[in-house]
């Protein structure tokens, strides 16, 4: 089980995390929303429930429901900027199709 952040996401959370003055790490999770069933859900945490996964990566503390995880096996998170628009872009091996507007996905 593991889920990997590229250097420029690991950077970027370090930074929201240091800015904010607190935090564990991130949460990574997904929720039935939109035209294709899933959706991507990134939050900071304060804190781990007993019953996630918890994985570092880069220096940076990953926390994930067991349910997200599912969905969520071996994919990488990212940080890109393109002209006016930068986020976090999900690398999911496990998508087998994506909505137009990319926002949601199904596996």
């Amino acid at each position: 089980m593991s889920i990997t952040l590229t250097e420029a996401a690991a950077d970027r959370v370090q930074r929201f995390l240091q800015n904010r003055g607190k935090g564990l790490g991130i949460r990574l999770a997904v929720r039935t929303s939109g035209c294709s069933g899933m959706a991507y859900v990134l939050e900071f945490a304060d804190e781990a429930e007993d019953t996630d996964v918890v994985f570092e990566d880069q220096g940076v503390t990953v926390i994930i429901d067991k349910k997200s995880l599912l969905y969520l096996e071996g994919t990488e998170l990212d940080y890109t900027k393109e002209g006016l628009n930068e986020g976090f872009k999900f690398n999911n091996p496990n998508v087998k199709d994506m909505c137009g507007c990319g926002e949601s996905f199904t596996v």
